[in-house]
């Protein structure tokens, strides 16, 4: 492994976490709503299980999920519905204060390593960043860099992230628009569930 594949799949790594998806949703969400620690302590427990599902990818959970087609399933149907329950959640609290429905300190956490728990996909992406990018020899120690590298990499941008939207400004122009962004949140969380659950 050399720095030029570890730099490769960096930027890989910056580029799927600008998409919108479930993940960058919540820590936005999170950021904006809790403020800089809420929204950092989310970013930890998204980039701790992202990491741990490179981690996995480069152990052969692929290869596992190929091997046990149903075990994949099982795992897409549990996450969708995870997702459809977050969206629901953040729909019905659309109209409430911040106050009422903001998810401070471990649960911030453990909300954002359940919403990367919530995406198998996330596996079967890193696996095929990883056979794309590096060479098929790594050592264990070239992985445990790796899964390291990643989770300082999502770790960082999540940071970033919250100590951008957790300024006054943006978050009063939040609260001024709260039911509409936190519709728009719920309902693209809710189409993320359900492609989940019907995609293969």
């Amino acid at each position: 492994m050399t720095l030029t594949d570890l730099l490769a799949f960096n930027l890989t790594l910056l580029a799927a976490l600008a998409s919108p998806g479930p993940a960058l949703l919540f820590a936005l969400r999170q950021s904006v709503r809790g403020g800089f620690l809420t929204g950092a302590a989310t970013g930890a427990g998204l980039g701790l299980m992202a990491a741990a599902w490179t981690g996995t990818a480069l152990l052969g959970l692929a290869a596992l999920f190929a091997l046990v087609p149903w075990l994949y399933l099982a795992m897409k149907l549990a996450g969708a519905a995870y997702l459809i329950w977050i969206a629901w959640h953040i729909w019905r609290d659309a109209g409430h204060p911040v106050a009422d429905s903001a998810q401070p300190g471990r649960r911030a956490f453990l909300g954002g390593v359940l919403v990367n728990l919530a995406n198998p996909k996330s596996v079967l992406f890193a696996a095929s960043v990883l056979v794309v990018i590096f060479p098929p020899d790594l050592t264990m120690a070239d992985k445990a860099l790796i899964v390291a590298n990643h989770f300082l990499v999502e770790l960082a941008a999540y940071t970033g992230f919250a100590a951008l939207l957790a300024t006054p400004a943006a978050r009063d122009g939040y609260l001024r628009l709260k039911p509409l962004f936190d519709r728009i949140a719920a309902g693209v969380l809710g189409l993320l569930g359900l492609r989940l659950l019907f995609s293969r």
